[in-house]
């Protein structure tokens, strides 16, 4: 399978950037093909400047991560959820990346769009401080509404598995590796 792997954590020394590179390493040994970026390493800016009334031309990198989700059969993000969403730098990229025409196209006669990525799969790997059912009660999931149904499944990626990774702060070396180990556990060979 062709994988797109991307980190959306801004720092590849953190405990995303090992989940990532485990994934990517495992991947790779089952006989997978995986393009791997790292958000905090990519050259891009990440603010839509004009909205989509002026496109602003994309940076080397943002080419890149638009070939890559044209090849890829499965687009993988890896990322905290930081003050209940998604960091920052990871909603710039969706923003510069996921342009009209490209990843999606609205209808001119009805309110509809057409999905411009579909027939790819997509899995999510999200890491929080927060316990999962006060994320789920409280918070609403918010960060998984936006990534996984307002932005992958919009653009027609589908299905999207997800993985949540809670109470980061509280859990000891050996259960951090066993979480690790049950995410890297669900890829299977190519």
């Amino acid at each position: 399978m062709k994988i797109y792997l991307l980190l959306g954590h801004p720092d590849s020394d953190s405990l995303n950037g090992a989940i990532a590179d485990a994934y990517f390493k495992r991947a790779v040994e089952l006989g997978h093909d995986v393009r791997y970026q790292k958000i905090g390493e990519m050259d891009f800016d990440p603010i839509l400047h004009k909205g989509f009334k002026v496109i602003q031309p994309l940076e080397p990198d943002l080419i890149q991560a638009q070939e890559n989700l044209l090849w890829c059969e499965k687009w993988v993000i890896v990322y905290p959820m930081w003050w209940g969403a998604m960091p920052a730098l990871l909603k710039g990229f969706f923003d510069r990346a996921l342009l009209p025409g490209f990843a999606f196209k609205y209808h001119k006669t009805d309110p509809m769009w057409d999905k411009l990525l579909k027939g790819r799969t997509g899995e999510i790997i999200r890491t929080s401080d927060a316990p999962d059912l006060w994320i789920r009660f409280v918070y609403g999931s918010g960060d998984l509404g936006a990534i996984k149904n307002a932005t992958m499944e919009f653009c027609g990626i589908k299905p999207v598995k997800v993985h949540r990774i809670s109470r980061v702060k509280d859990l000891s070396a050996e259960e951090r590796e066993k979480k690790l180990q049950k995410v890297i556990g669900s890829i299977r060979p190519a």
